[in-house]
C-alpha cells in the first residue's frame, strides 16, 4: 500500500544544507498498523508529511497503492490524497469558522459523491460527539477536537490513515479513546494505519515499529502472533 524508495529531504538554513531524511526505504503492506518512533528531530513528522504528499522529497519517491506521488502536479495529487489518505494532524487543523459537523463533512464535499451528511453524523456519534455537532472548534476541548479530526479523516473511508502524535496532547482517558478509534478502524475495515508517536505503550500494540535516528531507519520490528521479529 505504501512504498518508499531512497527517500531524502534536505532544507537550506542560511548558507548550509540540513539533511532531515538521508535515504529511507520502506514497504508498508495493506492493512498493517505501523508506528514510527524516534527522538525529536529524527525526521518522523517529515517522513509522515512526505507519505501524505504534503511535502516533496529532495530525492527518492513515495508510491501509494502503486501510484508515484512525489512529483505529481498539485491537482492530480489532491485527487489522490482525497481518495486514498486520511490525515490526523497533531494540532487538529480544524477550520475555525466551520462547526464540528461541517469540518467532518468538508472532505466529502471536496472529493466525495452523493450525500455525505448521514455518514458525517454517524461518525460524530461514533466518537461520542452527537451533542457537539453544531459547536465550533473554539467551543470544544482538545480531546473533542481530536475526535472531530479523526471523524474527518475517516469520512471518505480512505484505505490509508496517517496520524501525527494523535494522543500527544490528550489526557490518558481521551488518549485511550482516540487510540481505540484508530485501532478499531484498522481491524474492522483493514485500513493501513501509520502513526508517529513517542508513546511506547502505543507502539507496543502496533504490528510494526519503525525507529528513526538522524534521518535513517535504525530499527524495524515486526510483531506476529506469539513472536517478535526484529530487523536492524
Amino acid at each position: 500500500m505504501i512504498e518508499v524508495r531512497q527517500l531524502k529531504k534536505s532544507i537550506r538554513n542560511g548558507n548550509r544544507t540540513v539533511d532531515i531524511l538521508k535515504g529511507i526505504d520502506l514497504t508498508i503492506p495493506a492493512g498493517q498498523f505501523a508506528a514510527i518512533m524516534g527522538a525529536s528531530g529524527s525526521g518522523k513528522s517529515t517522513l509522515l508529511g512526505l507519505l501524505a504528499g504534503l511535502d516533496s522529497p529532495s530525492e527518492g519517491e513515495v508510491l501509494l497503492d502503486g501510484t508515484a506521488i512525489s512529483h505529481m502536479a498539485e491537482d492530480a495529487l489532491a485527487q489522490v490524497r482525497g481518495r486514498k489518505i486520511g490525515f490526523v494532524f497533531q494540532s487538529y487543523q480544524l477550520i475555525p469558522t466551520l462547526t464540528a459537523f461541517e469540518n467532518v463533512l468538508l472532505p466529502y464535499e471536496l472529493n466525495g459523491e452523493g450525500d455525505g451528511k448521514p455518514r458525517a453524523r454517524t461518525l460524530l456519534e461514533s466518537v461520542g460527539l452527537a451533542d457537539r455537532m453544531n459547536h465550533y472548534p473554539v467551543q470544544l476541548s482538545g480531546g473533542e477536537q481530536q475526535r472531530v479530526a479523526l471523524a474527518r479523516a475517516f469520512v471518505l473511508e480512505p484505505p490509508i490513515v496517517l496520524a501525527d502524535e494523535p494522543t500527544g496532547n490528550l489526557d490518558s482517558v481521551n488518549g485511550q479513546h482516540v487510540l481505540d478509534l484508530l485501532t478499531s478502524r484498522n481491524r474492522e475495515a483493514g485500513t493501513t494505519l501509520v502513526l508517529v508517536t513517542h508513546d511506547k505503550q502505543l507502539a507496543a500494540i502496533a504490528d510494526r515499529t519503525i525507529v528513526l535516528r538522524d534521518g535513517l531507519v535504525v530499527a524495524d520490528e515486526y510483531r506476529a502472533v506469539g513472536e517478535l521479529q526484529v530487523t536492524l
